[in-house]
């Protein structure tokens, strides 16, 4: 229903859809200290106990550089070719959240993976 179906104290017009209230279940209380214990995938180590925001998970992107090239060459572009990146290989990478640059720092081999060793915070990230 659009404005138009309502006058100025908000009563539909006659033709109008019909408007009617939802009642919603109750929402059930956060889960106790002892229960997210007993659930280590609920748990959130090293925060303020209660605080939902800290178990909220988010990934994170790391950027190792970048390179500005035109379409066409991208289109001309061949398996086995080497774009070079516009950072050199002692240089941190960027480690990203939302588009944002929140921490930087070296990549890692953690068994036949990738990690990134964090080196610096250039936003201090308060709990």
């Amino acid at each position: 229903m659009s404005s138009r179906d309502t006058d100025a104290a908000g009563v539909a017009s006659p033709g109008a859809a019909a408007v009617h209230p939802v009642e919603l279940p109750a929402l059930a209380d956060a889960p106790s200290r002892q229960a997210r214990v007993a659930a280590p995938d609920l748990a959130v180590t090293g925060t303020t106990p209660g605080n939902p925001l800290h178990g909220i998970r988010t990934r994170l992107t790391v950027v190792l550089g970048s390179v500005d090239i035109s379409v066409g060459e991208l289109l001309g572009a061949k398996e086995q070719q080497v774009l070079k990146l516009d950072r050199g290989l002692e240089q941190p990478v960027d480690v990203m959240l939302d588009g944002q640059v929140v921490a930087r720092g070296v990549l890692v081999a953690v068994g036949d993976d990738f990690g990134v060793r964090i080196t610096e915070l250039p936003r201090p990230l308060t709990p």
